[in-house]
């Protein structure tokens, strides 16, 4: 299969100038630090030991123990980090919802099926050792943004429970924004020159290729988004057969519309509040 427009599809940071991308990166990073700053939690736990990458808990209550948004960062799977993805943690804590923000290795330094696998042992570290941080084992939903969006379809996925000793059902929610659910395209595109991606190996890590889960599905998209973020997000939700919802979120880009969970009176966080407490 041949894709002729592939780059153009693709290609989120040609939707904003320069001068954009590098406000609203410096914004993810001030953001955060703002909304965290005097929540409890705990910094820089170890998560996975075979990569050694670690997360941050926000949010928690001394004596509680709340439901978890586990927030995973984009950056076309190659740049950013958990310190430039916890702005939406006060906005959840004031909900009783905390936030873990996990670290994950860059490529091409990991492979994406690495990458993949990491993001899953975040969510079994929460299954597993959550509950000693606050964290409520049965109550885990997982967000992200462009790559984190992918990455979150991938844990919302089925068939991958069983090997990491996990209940089918331990994604209980998803909301998945501006993400890419077939990359197959890829293959073909820019993001392949650190991606490094086959057919074979593209096929195996699309979301809308493999069985889909049981956890209710929210896909969001911004309005001022590459054409192939718009046909994707159309496709997988569609591709999702039980609970799920779809919008387009107006006057936003690839790139702010995940700073809307920030904003307590955003559409996209009261969804993401009302995903984690009908």
């Amino acid at each position: 299969m041949s894709y002729p427009n592939v780059d153009r599809d693709y290609s989120a940071q040609a939707t904003v100038t320069e001068t954009e991308f590098d406000a609203v990166m410096a914004r993810y990073r001030s953001a955060s630090e703002s909304a965290v700053a005097g929540l409890d939690g705990h910094a820089g736990l170890a998560f996975d030991p075979l990569s050694d990458e670690r997360l941050d808990v926000w949010g928690t209550s001394p004596g509680q123990s709340r439901p978890v948004v586990l927030a995973v960062h984009g950056g076309y799977w190659r740049m950013l980090s958990r310190q430039d993805t916890a702005f939406m943690a006060r906005v959840l804590a004031d909900a009783g919802i905390a936030t873990v923000v996990p670290d994950y290795t860059l490529a091409p330094t990991a492979t994406l099926e690495e990458i993949v696998r990491q993001v899953r042992a975040a969510v079994a570290w929460v299954y597993r050792y959550g509950a000693a941080h606050g964290l409520d084992p049965d109550r885990i939903h997982v967000v992200g943004s462009s790559a984190g969006g992918h990455l979150t379809a991938m844990t919302a996925v089925g068939g991958w429970h069983r090997a990491a000793g996990l209940p089918e059902d331990v994604v209980k929610g998803a909301m998945a924004i501006s993400g890419l659910f077939d990359l197959r395209p890829l293959v073909e595109s820019f993001a392949n020159a650190w991606l490094t991606l086959d057919a074979m190996r593209a096929e195996a890590l699309s979301p809308i290729l493999l069985p889909p889960g049981t956890a209710p599905l929210h896909v969001a998209v911004a309005e001022h988004e590459a054409a192939g973020f718009h046909r994707q997000s159309k496709a997988f939700q569609a591709h999702w057969p039980v609970a799920r919802s779809h919008t387009v979120v107006p006057a936003r880009n690839h790139f702010d519309v995940f700073l809307d969970l920030a904003d307590p009176g955003s559409a996209l966080s009261r969804a993401l509040i009302e995903l984690v407490r009908p």
